[in-house]
């Protein structure tokens, strides 16, 4: 469980660099939503990035606290929390797996199944 807690980490990081490069105005688009965007994101959807980059920290805090690595005193929340992750990542491996775009599709569909398979290990155990 340990080791799945920190793949997710550390594939997080990695996300969320890219999450906080696309906020930043990167030419990135074409990796995330669908691929609607090709080059530099619209203002909203760079703030969406963000909006984004501030879930995948708490999902951090979530998988940290069921893994018992860190914030003890959360477990019962964090229990009851890895399962919503589970499901989010559940959706967005279909979603990106589906995507339009061959750059998200090969990217970050393979990131949501490494998510998804590490959120379920640390779910289950």
């Amino acid at each position: 469980m340990i080791v799945a807690a920190i793949t997710f980490v550390v594939l997080s990081i990695a996300i969320g660099v890219l999450q906080l490069a696309l906020a930043l105005g990167a030419p990135l688009g074409e990796y995330t939503m669908g691929g609607e965007f090709s080059g530099k994101l619209p203002i909203k959807m760079r703030i969406a990035a963000l909006v984004q980059l501030f879930i995948l920290f708490v999902f951090v805090i979530i998988v940290l606290t069921k893994a018992g690595l860190a914030f003890q005193q959360f477990y019962s929340f964090g229990r009851i929390g890895i399962w919503f992750i589970v499901a989010f990542f559940i959706l967005g491996s279909i979603m990106n797996l589906s995507s339009p775009s061959k750059k998200e599709k090969l990217i970050m569909g393979p990131a949501n199944i490494i998510a998804l398979l590490s959120t379920l290990v640390v779910a289950v155990f």
